[in-house]
């Protein structure tokens, strides 16, 4: 019965989130304009800039920023017991994550579709666009190199979701026409999620896999290669072809699949194994503090979610009024998958007994998307009756597709950023759309398949330990773009201030302490990117703290806006 609590407390504060808090923000705050002419509608092009159904928008938004990240954080971060997983997804849904969503959203539809990066130069001054552009690249090469390889992990080990992945593309290309020819999107939908269900289905009875050994290398890395070169392809499709009707019929899947595992645990009504609190880690388990606000990153707060929505999601929004639904809804939805996968990890669907949920879980980090699968997966076993190799087949092929479209905006994002430098430094080469995509997709495979992987293709492991800290930093650093915006126009800022205050802390003092853990290993390519990130954060937010500062002193005389 625990577990029903868990839900239900946890879904009454996303509820409240919704229905209270967000509206509170986008009719006092945010203050939205249903005549405001986004960028989608000025600049629209057809390839990158498309307005978009609210539906269809927040199903791409969604997918793109959930990724595998709102189910391999929630699962270690159970490491230190459920109740403070719970209680961070829950209060970071409503106060920190929807905020940051949105406002990204919104101030970048602002202000013509830019990015975060590009829009901190006109917020708060020209050196912090390129501080902010080093940080933002580095976690995109981060997320597209990890996801790489968790989606080529999955195909090795799960050959069953291979052909339901690449289903869903076909799938995707399909509906996108229909969708651009105006059919029913209901019918879409419901013919979409259904194709998609029986091609899992096939794929639980015909598994897929490439030779152990095909050119050299092993099945894992040409799975690697194959996800780029699909990545860069997708990238430079119009996002109406590709992007957004592959996202929408994900988060479809993801409703279906959210409403079998909460529908699982009203039925069953499992115990928890795990500990409220885990007080049998060992003498050199990692502390709660900080560490808990950067393994519970998507789920709580992301910083990769304000590069999505600035990126690609301002691009296609129709109304301004759209950003609530969009952006803070997307968030919302986010949470709940953080929810219920830590009643997953953390009941008696996958450990019987608490004993044997501390054997599984020895020591911090071992947890992770396998965890969710095997525990999930016999969830939905128990509370609906389906034969786990169709269940696991299911959640297996849930993880590949988030990661997979996250890889798909990632690409296109990391695009973005290499035409913006050609266009900040003058080269001409890195504006076309076909240069900046080969360079990012090299850039991945550089780090995929460089000197310390050798051909695994594993490379982005290299950096991976540093992404928790980054990427909340990031997230800090957005919100800190959006309280100057907020504050030049003489509008309330605690709301996101605060947030970011908190962020920032939390994950400077993650970085400092990974920062020693590095120097103390001698790996010095870590510490040299820790650093960098380091002095970047802190540089742009002293910069920031002298315009606010420069602000509130020519505002004193000023009536609000």
């Amino acid at each position: 019965m625990q577990s029903v609590m868990i839900i239900v407390l946890g879904i009454a504060g996303m509820t409240f989130g919704w229905f209270v808090y967000s509206k509170f923000i986008a009719t006092k705050i945010y203050r939205l304009d249903p005549d405001f002419v986004t960028p989608a509608h000025e600049f629209n092009d057809g390839v990158d800039y498309h307005p978009t159904n609210k539906y269809v928008l927040w199903g791409h938004h969604f997918t793109s920023v959930a990724g595998a990240a709102p189910i391999v954080g929630p699962a270690i971060a159970v490491y230190w017991g459920w109740v403070p997983a719970v209680l961070w997804v829950t209060i970071g849904t409503v106060f920190f994550a929807g905020v940051h969503d949105f406002g990204a959203l919104w101030a970048s539809a602002r202000n013509k579709g830019k990015s975060v990066g590009a829009l901190s130069e006109d917020v708060i001054g020209k050196r912090t666009r390129g501080l902010f552009m080093v940080v933002i690249f580095l976690v995109l090469l981060m997320v597209n190199a990890v996801f790489g390889v968790v989606i080529a992990g999955a195909f090795v080990n799960t050959p069953n979701a291979v052909f339901p992945a690449w289903s869903a593309i076909v799938v995707a290309l399909v509906i996108g026409q229909l969708i651009h020819r105006n059919y029913s999107l209901t019918a879409l939908s419901l013919a979409g999620v259904a194709a998609l269900y029986v091609s899992i289905y096939v794929g639980s009875v015909l598994p897929l896999a490439l030779p152990a050994d095909m050119f050299g290398l092993a099945a894992n890395a040409n799975w690697i290669i194959i996800l780029f070169i699909y990545a860069g392809i997708a990238s430079m499709l119009p996002v109406w072809v590709l992007l957004q009707p592959r996202d929408y019929i994900n988060g479809m899947q993801l409703l279906v699949g959210l409403i079998l595992l909460y529908g699982a645990v009203l039925l069953s009504l499992p115990d928890i194994s795990a500990p409220a609190f885990n007080h049998q880690m060992p003498a050199d388990a990692p502390s709660l503090m900080p560490l808990l606000f950067v393994t519970i990153a998507c789920g709580a707060v992301s910083g990769f979610h304000g590069i999505v929505a600035s990126g690609t999601s301002s691009k296609q929004l129709d109304k301004e009024t759209d950003a609530r639904f969009v952006g803070y809804l997307g968030a919302v939805g986010e949470g709940s998958l953080a929810l219920i996968t830590i009643v997953a990890v953390a009941g008696a669907a996958l450990a019987a007994t608490p004993e044997i949920w501390h054997e599984i879980y020895a020591s911090y980090g071992t947890a992770g998307a396998s965890t969710f699968i095997a525990g999930g997966a016999q969830l939905i076993t128990n509370g609906w009756g389906l034969p786990i190799n169709i269940s696991t087949t299911l959640l297996a092929t849930m993880v590949v597709l988030f990661a997979g479209t996250t890889m798909d905006s990632g690409v296109r994002l990391q695009r973005y950023i290499i035409q913006e430098w050609g266009d900040i430094y003058g080269i001409p080469a890195l504006k076309s759309g076909v240069v900046a995509t080969l360079t990012a997709v090299a850039c991945c495979l550089l780090l995929a398949f460089g000197a310390t992987s050798g051909s695994s293709g594993a490379g982005g492991l290299t950096i991976w330990p540093l992404f928790g800290s980054t990427n909340q930093i990031l997230a800090g650093l957005t919100l800190l773009v959006i309280s100057v915006i907020l504050i030049k126009k003489r509008r309330p800022a605690r709301y996101t201030l605060i947030p970011m205050v908190f962020i920032l802390i939390t994950s400077i003092w993650a970085a400092v302490l990974k920062l020693i853990e590095f120097y103390r290993e001698g790996n010095w390519l870590l510490v040299t990117i820790d650093v960098v990130v380091l002095i970047a954060s802190v540089m742009v937010t002293l910069e920031a703290a002298s315009v606010i500062s420069r602000i509130r002193q020519e505002n004193r005389h000023c009536s609000p806006e």
